[in-house]
């Protein structure tokens, strides 16, 4: 089996380059995607609802998986271990990830001295440091390891997970052209940084995704969410919530006031400490109802398969430790609650079906 972790925001001629590149190296493998659902990993809302990504990449894939929103919308390394334990309950063979350097050799070495210099790296991130600056200066002395591209700090985190793990899962890099913050559009691939401000300015997209995503993408943001927000912010104690320290908790309380939107509030709270995703996660946690201690994997809940998907599971489930869901469970109590806050803005039925099928 191939895992791919993803998160769809929108699936776009890049993905569908990475897809083929996959079908074509393993053209008997069945493959499997751990797809981010309606709330994703830098604070992002999603313009794609997560059962129309899931429609959308069953054209490509054989299963799709989703990754619990309280595992979506962490930190990388957070978000890695969540998708690659998911892979690793699935008996995964495999992973594929875009890279920029495309050199699996040198992120794995620099992940093995990541790991050696894990208290350095904390300590200079605690100083208000970004992860990749601490990386830098936590290992300095090693004057040829450098690392700062977005996709191949994804992919450490991705081979950080794997060893602590202890995994047999493979990984394989696929060579990335763009990256996540590129606000550029060239030729028919973009990232989708630059696709999702296309949208937000109600500009064309179409030479970027494919036809069948125009049907279903929504032009969405945090800022519709804001209203709630101040809300919360306003009423309860916010401390309770994943990332939010006492600090953070009061420069929210301060600023929320003088502020009418999100970037508004996280201009007037970012400061060393607390970076613009650091801030735009959290605010994703106050809206989401995501507490502190509250990311343990504890299920894997399918969101869809096709025949190849479906005989691939009947194969593995008994060697499976966690419950495989498709259905509506208790454990699916928040993730539900999250999806109906999501459809809050979207008017969209489809992430609360669970209860309707109940």
């Amino acid at each position: 089996m191939v895992g791919i972790i993803c998160e769809y925001n929108p699936l776009h001629n890049g993905h569908l380059h990475h897809l083929k590149e996959i079908k074509k190296r393993f053209p008997d493998e069945v493959i499997t995607l751990v797809l981010a659902g309606n709330f994703l990993n830098r604070g992002e809302v999603s313009v794609l609802e997560k059962y129309d990504k899931t429609n959308l990449a069953l054209d490509y894939v054989d299963l799709v998986i989703e990754l619990p929103t309280v595992l979506a919308t962490q930190a990388a390394d957070m978000y890695a271990y969540g998708a690659i334990s998911i892979l690793d309950n699935l008996k995964c063979n495999y992973l594929v990830f875009g890279s920029e350097s495309n050199d699996i050799e040198k992120l794995t070495k620099i992940t093995h001295t990541i790991l050696k210099n894990e208290t350095k790296i904390k300590k200079f991130m605690k100083q208000g440091y970004s992860y990749p600056a601490s990386i830098g200066l936590a290992l300095k002395k090693n004057s040829n390891i450098e690392i700062n591209s977005p996709n191949d700090l994804l992919g450490i985190s991705y081979l950080k997970a794997i060893i602590k793990l202890n995994s047999k899962i493979k990984p394989i890099t696929i060579k990335r052209t763009t990256d996540y913050h590129n606000s550029l559009t060239e030729g028919k691939i973009s990232s989708a940084t630059s696709i999702r401000k296309l949208i937000s300015n109600q500009q064309n997209i179409q030479n970027y995704v494919p036809h069948k995503t125009l049907n279903y993408i929504k032009n969405i943001d945090l800022n519709d969410f804001f209203l709630i927000i101040k809300y919360k912010i306003l009423t309860e104690d916010l401390t309770i919530y994943q990332d939010i320290d006492f600090n953070l908790n009061n420069a929210l309380k301060k600023n929320i006031t003088k502020s009418t939107n999100i970037d508004q509030l996280i201009a007037n709270v970012k400061s060393k400490n607390y970076t613009y995703n650091k801030i735009k996660r959290s605010l994703v946690h106050i809206l989401c109802c995501i507490k502190k201690n509250n990311y343990k994997l504890e299920y894997i809940h399918i969101l869809g398969f096709n025949q190849k998907g479906k005989k691939y599971l009947n194969k593995i489930k008994k060697e499976v430790k966690l419950p495989l869901i498709t259905n509506y469970n208790d454990l699916l109590k928040q993730q539900i609650l999250i999806d109906k806050i999501y459809a809050l803005i979207t008017n969209d039925i489809k992430p609360i079906k669970p209860i309707i099928k109940d």
